[in-house]
């Protein structure tokens, strides 16, 4: 478990600005006219807008995405009833997990009632202002009458957190674990430990999803929870248990779930071996849990086990849930968060956990195993997929329960809408990766001895994006496999060192093609023992669609054999590269990176002309910029020289391109800039989205630049000018990485005629 120094807490807590959240304009506030628009007299407007028709509130006012975190601090995480003011950093790291995970801004408000109905009226007139409510920490009973009077009396989405949120991932989880373990809810034998909001829930949760209440024991602070008990909350008291129970011992003997929402260590680990065949058990008291992670998998190895600690699998974490549930309500603007939206939240976050998971989540957790499994029952809390993966579904719910005033009918988009609030535009890659899908082809891995390339593989095969062909050593690939719980069913797997006859077959290719360049029989015969060249010649023979390789090997060593065995395409004398830019503004294109080190103006031109048509080739309009450190001639010497010539070469040759230079990359990125000095410019109107670089330094800077402190993704290297598909990756690449190009590669492959 991560160890946390206080000071360490206490200075990152304190440190200028102090606390987590701050308020920052969405407007422009530079000039006087800025200000009279923000307030007086331009406020007024929208006011009267507002007064005429109170919907207007969500089109003039930051209401639809402001959720406000609300509490009285009488029940602070593991800290108790320690008073509002000393809650504040937590509703503070609730604001901040609500505007990362999913683009919601938030208003923390720490209320010093804790008598029920003041808090009640506190809350209830705040409507006006926020688009949701979070209710939290605040202890029980009195937070199960205080959520039921403010649902039944605001009209805004509104959900104890402490309650609902934890129901919903154990839900999850409880869903996937019996999955696993093949029994079925209704029949199996649960004890709980702990009588408070979120146990009351998760059963209320639990029964919803066809858990029988007979089966179910509860057990408080005082003992097991029967009719004799007289001194709980009705809400508590429905679930009595008529059993002839009184102590854990007898309670555990058979049972098939234990359900831990109590204190450290009251569940001895001998009491586990009481418990049915493969039992479950969810001990999610924090710090430290009901029972110790490594002490129940040590004392039964057919145990499924979740708890609250992020060092142990299956960490039941809220932040699955609140974030996302939000997002949903608030972008139909539903009147409420009801049962229909939190069993759509329940089943959405069931199905993720059995998706490949992404490599960079991975990445962030250091594991290359994660898969549905007894160690793998719901997603980790970094899975950049959750929220179009429940915001939809919630979303869905809301709409079908009648509480929706805001219908959605494009579901694309709105996912799309998702990953742009955080500043992950996929629209791109969605396109090409359905694409591929409706059409796959046989892609050849050169360097399928590696981890992530057999990764990818395995999730472009679930997913129906290609066939891969995996070349290399098959023991070493099953081993690797293995080792990292991957699946390759489905994968074609070659050692070309066994495949002498085609090897045989391929050398005679290669020396036919390439005798009269000083290449003999025998050379082509020892290529062929190379992977890369094996692999090219698959594509040369069409015996595959499409090559990726260059993970291991520099860019430079892993072009040369795709070039000697197929070739550039008819009329292109020098392939070319090109990166996408992946901003929430939209892609950008940058070429070239990789390939030319020092083109000249002509050279350049050929390059402007294939980087042209791959812009096309991902759905957009190419506004191209050749760039220097000159604008327009404001500077001399050899390289704006040779890029003004290039861009007066490629106007002549492409006369309906939309194409400008030399300028400087911000100028040309630039529509103000461009608009306030360069009216004249083709590109004043919306700016460049397609930079060609006069040289592979500053092209290949740049993008590395921006790769790393910008927050966008890159996706790249794309090929351009082959004969057919091969794409080098760079060195080191991601499996994302991995992903996306053969997902281009694919769609490269079914054009027919040459596109990149």
């Amino acid at each position: 478990m991560l160890k946390i120094n206080k000071q360490d807490a206490l200075n990152y807590h304190s440190q200028e600005p102090a606390g987590k959240l701050e308020v920052v304009p969405t407007k422009p506030m530079s000039t006087q006219l800025d200000l009279a628009l923000a307030y007086s007299p331009g406020v007024a407007e929208p006011c009267k807008a507002i007064a005429e028709n109170p919907d207007d509130v969500y089109k003039y006012t930051a209401k639809g995405n402001l959720v406000a975190v609300i509490s009285n601090g009488t029940a602070v995480l593991g800290l108790g009833n320690i008073g509002p003011a000393a809650s504040k950093p937590v509703m503070e790291g609730k604001g901040v997990l609500f505007k990362k995970f999913a683009g919601i801004d938030c208003f923390d408000i720490e209320i010093d009632a804790t008598d029920p109905d003041e808090f009640i009226r506190i809350v209830k007139s705040l409507e006006p202002t926020f688009g949701g409510i979070n209710l939290e920490d605040i202890k029980a009973p009195e937070c199960f009458r205080i959520e039921t009077e403010l649902r039944e009396k605001m009209n805004i989405p509104l959900m104890h957190d402490d309650q609902h949120g934890t129901a919903i991932i154990t839900s999850a989880a409880l869903l996937n674990a019996l999955e696993i373990v093949g029994k079925k809810i209704g029949e199996v034998k649960l004890v709980v430990s702990g009588a408070g909001a979120a146990a009351v829930s998760c059963l209320r949760l639990y029964l919803a999803l066809g858990l029988n209440k007979d089966n179910v024991v509860v057990f408080d602070k005082d003992g097991v929870i029967n009719a004799q008990r007289t001194n709980l909350d009705p809400i508590q008291m429905q679930f009595a248990t008529s059993r002839a129970v009184t102590t854990l011992e007898e309670a555990m003997t058979g049972a098939d779930v234990f359900l831990g929402l109590s204190a450290a260590n009251v569940l001895p680990a001998g009491l586990l071996l009481l418990m049915a065949g493969n039992p479950i058990v969810f001990a999610l008291a924090n710090p430290d849990p009901e029972v110790s992670y490594q002490l129940a998998m040590a004392t039964r190895d057919d145990l499924v086990m979740a708890t609250g600690r992020s060092d142990h699998p299956n960490q039941v974490n809220n932040v699955l849930g609140f974030p996302y549930i939000f997002r949903g309500a608030l972008d139909v603007r539903a009147t409420e968060i009801n049962e229909a939206m939190k069993l759509a939240a329940v089943r959405a976050l069931a199905e993720l956990s059995k998706e490949p998971v992404p490599e960079m989540v991975n990445k962030a957790y250091g594991d290359n195993t994660l898969a549905f499994g007894r160690n793998y029952l719901i997603p980790k809390p970094l899975d950049p997929r959750l929220i179009t993966s429940i915001s939809p579904a919630v979303a869905k719910a809301a709409m079908e329960s009648g509480v929706a005033r805001l219908p959605i009918t494009d579901w694309h988009a709105y996912e799309d809408q998702l990953r742009a609030r955080l500043g992950v535009n996929q629209k791109l890659m969605n396109r090409i990766t359905s694409a591929a899908r409706a059409n796959p082809k046989r892609v050849v891995f050169a360097e399928a001895d590696n981890y992530k390339i057999l990764k990818a593989a395995q999730i472009l095969q679930d997913e129906g994006v290609c066939f891969p062909i995996l070349l290399g050593p098959q023991e070493k690939i099953e081993a690797i496999a293995r080792e990292n719980s991957l699946d390759l069913d489905g994968c074609e797997i070659i050692n070309i060192l066994k495949q002498d006859a085609k090897r045989d077959e391929y050398a005679n290719i290669l020396y036919q093609k390439r005798q009269r360049r000083g290449m003999t029989l025998y050379e082509g015969r020892r290529l062929m023992r190379e992977r890369n060249y094996y692999a090219a010649m698959m594509v040369e023979t069409g015996e595959a669609d499409a090559c990726i390789t260059g993970l291991t090997k520099d860019y430079g060593k892993s072009i040369i054999p795709s070039l000697q065995v197929i070739g550039t395409e008819d009329g292109v004398k020098r392939v070319s590269s090109m990166y996408i830019i992946q901003h929430k503004k939209g892609p950008y294109f940058f070429a070239d990176t990789t390939v030319n080190i020092n083109p000249t103006a002509e050279e350049m031109v050929e390059i402007i002309g294939l980087t042209a048509r791959a812009v096309r080739f991902f759905d957009a309009v190419p506004r191209v910029a050749v760039i220097s450190y000159s604008n327009f001639g404001s500077n001399s010497g050899p390289l704006p020289e040779k890029t003004r010539r290039a861009t007066e070469l490629a106007k002549a040759r492409f006369p309906d391109l939309l194409i400008d230079g030399e300028m400087q990359a911000n100028v040309a990125l630039s529509p103000a800039l461009l608009q306030e000095h360069y009216g004249f410019s083709p590109l004043a109107e919306k700016g460049a989205n397609t930079l060609i670089f006069p040289n592979v330094e500053s092209g290949n800077i740049a993008y590395k630049v921006l790769q790393e402190i910008s927050g966008t993704e890159v996706i790249g290297p794309v090929l351009m000018g082959m004969r057919k598909p091969v794409h080098i990756l760079q060195l080191g690449a991601s499996v994302r990485d991995i992903l996306n190009m053969a997902a281009i590669a694919v769609v490269d492959a079914q054009t027919g005629s040459r596109a990149l």
